[in-house]
């Protein structure tokens, strides 16, 4: 808002106009999925199925997050011998999202990690902009490993959950889904035992 002295009138100088109900960043959101979903980016037919038991875990987030903290908890609690492997990057701002599209290159050429998590805790929609780049996208799909995006809390959506191979709601979720609890797995195994016993 400026004045204009020899008046005394008000003027309001706009330096930006958007859409009605539609900012910037959700434009550009729905323009990528659209272009994503038109190559097939999202199409369920190519979506490879997670191995039942994984040995080997690559997480690409941030080092110094509650996501990461919670990730690893729940990991170790559930399946207390798996192998995590952690590249640090950054979850947001400039070249954050080239960042993590490195790591997921970086974890595509090792030869024996079974599973990719890419993600971080909640945010605004800045905060969480790094997982709808087209970089980032485009290195997911092409990953040959199987990748969990898990990005915010449940609300949130992005680019990198239509484009994995599986969408968890929270990195928590993440963490509960890619491996067995191996307390319940023994259980299993124990009963079938005994019940094998029991039928010879």
């Amino acid at each position: 808002i400026t004045v204009y002295e020899a008046r005394g009138n008000y003027q309001m100088i706009a330096e930006r106009v958007e859409p009605k109900g539609i900012g910037a960043l959700q434009l550009a959101f729905d323009q990528l999925k659209a272009k994503l979903e038109k190559e097939g980016l999202f199409d369920k037919s190519r979506k490879k199925p997670l191995p039942f038991l994984p040995h080997r875990i690559a997480i690409a987030t941030s080092p110094s997050g509650a996501a990461l903290r919670d990730m690893l908890n729940v990991l170790t609690k559930r399946f207390p011998p798996l192998h995590i492997t952690i590249f640090p990057v950054r979850v947001q701002g400039d070249g954050a999202a080239e960042e993590i599209a490195g790591a997921v290159a970086e974890i595509n050429r090792m030869p024996d990690v079974d599973v990719i998590i890419v993600g971080r805790g909640g945010g605004s929609i800045e905060d969480l902009w790094a997982f709808n780049e087209e970089v980032l996208a485009r290195a997911i799909a092409a990953s040959r490993i199987p990748g969990i995006s898990a990005v915010g809390h449940e609300t949130d959506l992005t680019i990198s959950d239509l484009v994995a191979d599986l969408r968890a709601l929270t990195p928590t979720e993440a963490a509960e889904r890619v491996v067995p609890d191996l307390a319940e797995l023994l259980d299993g195994l124990e009963s079938n035992g005994r019940r094998l016993h029991y039928s010879m």
